[in-house]
């Protein structure tokens, strides 16, 4: 839609004139603006991404900006990049710097989605990320019990599938895709019913228990992106606009950069490890690791146990940052560093009213948290009570796993998870919320929790006159104000009653801004 040309036998290198010049199609240009202002205006909360693979400039800025309007632009050079890379380039001849370029060539303020993989690799005519890495041996060497050990090629593919996502999604962009069981590392291709293969549907689909199986190593795929996820969700660095590449080292195939309140490190090197490896970064302050590839719940080697538990203290600087740490490298591992300061104060979890309101309770009393405990490899429930201020304090390093019961005891689950568990990965303040799902910090507190409905029916019952022999019943009045917002509601030069004053009034300031 962009080009009259349809981008067809062009290359775009990032001149202003390949986009702007005479090949733009402006009437597209103003269609995708007007789209995106009208899908804003009638749902806030809609977001819009645009798929691009030219890097048409201002498509991700807002219209007022003299932008398309889309939230986001589809990072799709990433990739096709990592395709590339497993299909022509020997492990030990990756380039860094070339890595790093690609996942940061996005402009300042215009959001991107980066992913691993796409369509273009999972559907018949290419292969998985997984299966490029491991190819037959998933069917093969991916069982537990035929092999205890891992092979070669799956102890390769599983450590670097794993610093494959983590590096996409630390360093790629504002936003981050899974795709069709990539976050499990799915063997096979979508090949749709049609006359090629005999209108099969043996390849149509996802074989989404594989991960559920404790017998196969997909589960270790598997956990390690909802650690991944868990650990976005607690620090936010996909919404920080801090990033900053301190290291891209081609020789020792190493990358350190920080995002946010985060220091991540990869060695890529097949086959190097480095002990007392000196990384420069910002902070002043001991830093401990909050995550890293080699864990044994993700199938690693679980070199990496020191830094969970001991901090790394800081040293002066290196790499033009201010301060340092000094750190073991196994090859082909990742890690996360975070400072020891933001893990203190154990795991708090708290009641938000809007999950009083789901499940029509007036306050937390009575009810219980009930901590999944282990005593002599037996699972135990350890049951705590709410304090006034609607809150547990677990004082726990780091995770939790634990059900909320009401005050008759029903258990009252977690909507996002299979077994109805409350899961907490990482130090903080957490809220149970909404349907059943935890958020960050403390959600809003029980006693000044606002119910959507309540709320509306005040506002309703402060717009509608007393009750009177003329007065229009109820579902009348409703209807009628329906109409009268289809029509337009107040003509131009008309008096704006004194209910409705408020609302008219944004609109009309809004109005004259945008006229402006």
């Amino acid at each position: 839609m962009l080009y009259h040309s349809h981008g067809i036998g062009k290359g775009y290198t990032g001149g202003y004139h390949e986009y702007f010049g005479p090949d733009a199609d402006i009437d597209s240009h103003i269609y995708l603006m007007l789209a995106n202002d009208l899908i804003h205006s009638v749902v806030p909360s809609a977001v819009t991404v645009a798929e691009d693979v030219s890097g048409m400039p201002t498509i991700g800025l807002p219209v007022e900006w003299g932008g398309f309007g889309f939230d986001y632009r589809l990072a799709m050079a990433i990739p096709d990049m990592f395709i590339k890379l497993l299909k022509e380039v020997g492990d030990d001849n990756w380039d860094m710097g070339h890595i790093c370029y690609t996942l940061t060539n996005r402009r300042h303020l215009e959001k991107v989605v980066a992913y691993a993989e796409s369509h273009d690799q999972a559907i018949v005519g290419d292969k998985t990320l997984a299966f490029w890495l491991m190819d037959a041996a998933m069917y093969t060497d991916m069982s537990i019990h035929q092999n205890p050990h891992h092979t070669m090629a799956v102890d390769r593919g599983l450590a670097l599938h794993k610093m494959i996502r983590l590096l996409v999604q630390g360093l790629g962009g504002e936003g981050y895709l899974n795709f069709m069981g990539n976050e499990f590392g799915h063997p096979e291709w979508v090949d749709f019913p049609r006359p090629e293969n005999g209108w099969s549907h043996h390849h149509c689909r996802r074989r989404f228990d594989l991960p559920e199986d404790d017998l196969l190593r997909y589960k270790f795929f598997q956990n390690f992106d909802e650690l991944m996820n868990a650990l976005e969700n607690r620090f936010k660095w996909l919404s920080s606009w801090h990033q900053y590449v301190t290291l891209k080292h081609g020789a020792d195939k190493v990358i350190v950069f920080e995002r946010g309140d985060l220091l991540f490190v990869f060695n890529f090197h097949p086959c190097n490890s480095y002990d007392g490896y000196q990384l420069g970064c910002m902070w002043n302050e001991p830093m401990r690791t909050i995550l890293d590839t080699d864990e044994g719940r993700f199938g690693g080697h679980q070199r990496l146990e020191y830094g969970h538990g001991n901090p790394f203290p800081p040293m002066h600087g290196a790499h033009s940052r201010n301060h340092s740490v000094k750190m073991y490298l196994p090859a082909r591992t990742a890690q996360v560093l975070v400072r020891d300061s933001l893990l203190q104060g154990g795991v708090k979890i708290w009641m938000d009213g809007s999950f009083l309101s789901y499940w029509s309770l007036p306050t937390c009393e009575g009810m219980k948290l009930s901590l999944q405990t282990w005593k002599d490899g037996k699972q135990e429930m350890m049951d705590f009570d709410f304090n006034d201020a609607g809150c547990v304090e677990l004082g726990l390093n780091f995770d939790a796993t634990f059900r909320i019961l009401d005050a008759t005891g029903q258990d009252l689950p977690c909507k996002s998870s299979k077994d109805g568990f409350y899961r907490v990965f990482f130090p903080g303040d957490y809220a149970v919320s909404g349907l059943g799902y935890l958020k960050n910090g403390p959600g809003c507190p029980v006693d000044k929790f606002e119910d959507p409905e309540e709320v509306e029916e005040a506002e309703q019952a402060e717009e509608t006159p007393e009750a009177s022999p003329t007065t229009v019943p109820k579902d009348e009045a409703k209807d009628a104000k329906a109409k009268e917002g289809k029509t337009g509601g107040y003509s131009a030069g008309s008096a704006v009653p004194a209910a409705a004053g408020k609302a008219v009034s944004a609109e009309v300031t809004t109005s004259a801004v945008v006229g402006a």
